[in-house]
């Protein structure tokens, strides 16, 4: 079908005719919905709500996460999205991946639809590119660098060299992640690459990386994968939908 006859052929059809996600993004996040906004293939429509970031659930048993979870999904019914997705690295990273899962998938329009997060989406997309060790490149503390890797190493990806901007926690670091510019974006990730990197993760779903994947991967000749662009891959692959999707790197245009 030529690009002319399937301009005409989508705007025949209702938006989100192919599939309407909802995506759970945390309060302070400014940078997931331009992002996804600017990927989504024709037919796809991406729908938002916020909540608070939980970055130690097991304190109370996972309640108050589960709470603050039933709320969005109860929104998500309600406007009728065929697949839900977490979208925050940090926060997916505090609770068994099949629990979240599972509990996400409540929130579709047919109970138990597609569902994902941003972690095992992560996961996920460097089983697709097959790499084993990663150079991560963050905008958070040492520390929150350091428990990431140890999660990731637990799940078989090996971070053979980190780098955080230390901003800092809280609302106000957040804010500043969402204010980093394409330039310091890649003059952060050269500065983890090494020969031992069979890849880039540039971590956080507040972090404007989509648009310098591509460049990126040309320039350091391996993948890069970034939180968002991970989530939304995981996204459409859930909801059978496989088409490439050029311009945001190889995860989305291969796999």
């Amino acid at each position: 079908m030529d690009e002319s006859h399937k301009e005409r052929a989508s705007a025949d059809q209702a938006p989100g005719w192919r599939a309407r996600i909802g995506v759970i993004i945390p309060t302070v996040n400014t940078v997931t919905e331009p992002e996804l906004n600017a990927v989504k293939p024709d037919g796809i429509t991406v729908h938002f709500t916020r909540m608070p970031i939980h970055r130690n659930p097991a304190e109370d048993g996972f309640k108050a996460l589960m709470t603050d979870l039933d709320i969005r999904l109860d929104e998500f019914r309600t406007c009728g999205v065929d697949i839900v997705a977490y979208n925050c690295t940090v926060g997916s990273m505090g609770l068994p991946a099949e629990t979240l899962i599972d509990k996400l998938k409540e929130g579709t329009l047919e109970p138990g639809g597609p569902a994902v997060a941003t972690f095992s989406s992560v996961i996920a997309a460097f089983e697709a590119l097959g790499v084993k060790r990663v150079a991560l490149a963050s905008p958070y503390t040492d520390e929150t660098n350091q428990h990431e890797a140890d999660i990731l190493a637990a799940n078989g990806i090996e971070v053979v060299r980190a780098a955080g901007m230390n901003f800092g926690h809280g609302e106000a670091a957040g804010r500043m992640y969402a204010r980093v510019t394409p330039e310091q974006i890649k003059a952060h990730a050269r500065s983890v690459d090494c020969p031992e990197a069979e890849a880039i993760f540039l971590s956080c779903a507040n972090f404007p990386s989509a648009s310098v994947v591509e460049e990126l991967e040309t320039e350091l000749g391996k993948p890069v994968v970034t939180s968002n662009l991970a989530t939304f891959w995981a996204s459409l692959r859930a909801g059978g939908i496989t088409e490439p999707i050029h311009g945001y790197g190889r995860l989305l245009a291969e796999h």
